[in-house]
C-alpha cells in the first residue's frame, strides 16, 4: 500500500469525522488563530490545565472519535458559544490536534498530525506532545493549535522544523537517543513515574508517529503490537496486561526489547526521510505499517487509560 497522498490526507479518518457536526464544522473559519480560539473553549488540557473535572468530565480523555468530543461539548453547550471550564471537554494535545485536523479536512485542507516531544512548556523537559501539520498548497506547515502566540517567541503557526526545533519528532529524538546526543531521561510525561518517561517510552512514541501519520489517531495510551510486551505497558497495568492480551489474542506480545529497538530504527529512519521529501521512504514506510501486523492496531487495542479504564478496547464500536 503507498503512503498517504494529499487527497487522503485532506479526506477525514474514523477518528477525524465529524460526523452529524458536519455541517457545523464547514461555518468555522480555518484561519489559525480561529481555530485556535475554537479548540480551545471546546477542549480543556486534563493534566496540564490543572483543571478541578467534574464527575462528567473525568472519563472525558477517552473520547478517541471526534464525534463523541464534539457531542458531549455540544450536550453541555452550544458549540457556536463561550462555555465555562466545566462545559468543556476534558482531554488533551491530541484532542485539540484531531479538532483542528476535523475543521481542515472538511474544508478539503490536507492535515495530519504528528506526535514527538515539545521543549517550550517547562526548561531542559522534553514533554510528550501531538501538533498538527497542513498543506498550504506548497509544503507541509507544523502548527500547534493549543498555544497563545502571545506566550511564544516562534510562530506557533508555522513552527520551525528540524532535530533543533521547539518541537521534535518521536523519530528524531529516538534516533538522537541512539545516537547518544540527547539524555533519554528528559524525554516523556514526568519523571515520577519510572514507565512515562526515557528511551522505551520514546521508542514507543516512533509507534504512535507512524499511526498517526499513516491516519490512525489514537489515543496516546493505546498499545498494540511491540508496545505489549514492553516491561513498561505490564507495570502500567499492574501485571494484568499479559493476560489481557492473550485473551484478546493481539499480535507483536513476543517481540523482544532488542528486536523492538530494531524495529523503531527502522521505523524512524524512514519517517525522518520521508519528512525530507523521500517519496520511497514514505512508500516504504507505509508498505511496512500496513503488512506487518504487529506495527498497525488491527481491531483492538490495550488501553491504560489515566482515567482508571484498562482494558481491551475494539476499535470497530463507538
Amino acid at each position: 500500500m503507498p503512503a498517504p497522498t494529499l487527497f487522503d490526507y485532506a479526506d477525514h479518518s474514523p477518528y477525524s469525522n465529524p460526523g452529524n457536526h458536519t455541517g457545523y464544522f464547514t461555518e468555522l473559519s480555518t484561519d489559525p488563530e480561529e481555530l485556535h480560539r475554537f479548540v480551545c473553549t471546546a477542549v480543556v488540557h486534563y493534566r496540564a490545565d490543572g483543571p478541578t473535572l467534574t464527575d462528567e468530565q473525568k472519563s472525558d480523555p477517552d473520547r478517541r472519535w471526534l464525534t463523541s468530543i464534539l457531542d458531549a461539548a455540544e450536550l453541555r453547550a452550544p458549540l457556536d458559544g463561550p462555555r465555562t471550564q466545566a462545559q468543556q471537554v476534558a482531554g488533551c494535545c491530541r484532542d485539540h490536534t484531531l479538532l483542528t485536523l476535523g475543521v481542515l479536512r472538511t474544508h478539503d485542507v490536507p492535515a495530519r498530525s504528528r506526535i514527538g516531544f515539545a521543549n517550550y512548556f517547562v526548561p531542559s523537559w522534553n514533554a510528550d506532545h501531538v501538533v498538527g501539520e497542513r498543506w498550504d498548497g506548497k509544503r507541509w506547515v507544523r502548527f500547534d493549535s493549543e498555544l497563545d502566540q502571545k506566550d511564544f517567541d516562534f510562530d506557533v503557526h508555522d513552527m520551525p522544523t528540524g532535530p533543533e526545533s521547539p518541537f521534535v519528532t518521536a523519530a528524531e529524538a529516538w534516533l538522537a537517543i541512539r545516537a547518544g546526543t540527547v539524555d533519554p531521561a528528559t524525554y516523556g510525561v514526568t519523571t515520577e513515574v519510572s514507565y512515562l518517561h526515557g528511551k522505551d517510552f520514546v521508542r514507543s512514541y516512533v509507534l504512535y508517529e507512524v499511526a498517526h501519520r499513516h491516519r490512525d489517531e489514537l489515543l496516546l495510551w493505546d498499545f498494540w503490537g511491540p508496545q505489549l510486551g514492553t516491561s513498561s505497558v505490564q507495570e502500567a497495568a499492574g501485571g494484568q496486561a499479559a493476560a489481557w492480551v492473550r485473551d484478546a489474542g493481539l499480535a507483536g506480545v513476543d517481540v523482544s526489547d532488542a528486536e523492538f529497538d530494531a524495529v523503531a530504527d527502522e521505523l524512524a529512519y524512514l519517517l525522518v526521510a520521508a519528512d525530507a521529501g523521500d517519496g520511497e521512504a514514505a512508500d516504504q514506510l507505509a508498505e511496512l505499517y500496513h503488512g506487518d501486523s504487529r506495527l498497525h492496531p488491527g481491531n483492538r487495542v490495550l488501553t491504560l487509560s489515566p482515567t482508571g479504564h484498562d482494558g481491551i478496547t475494539d476499535l470497530t464500536t463507538r
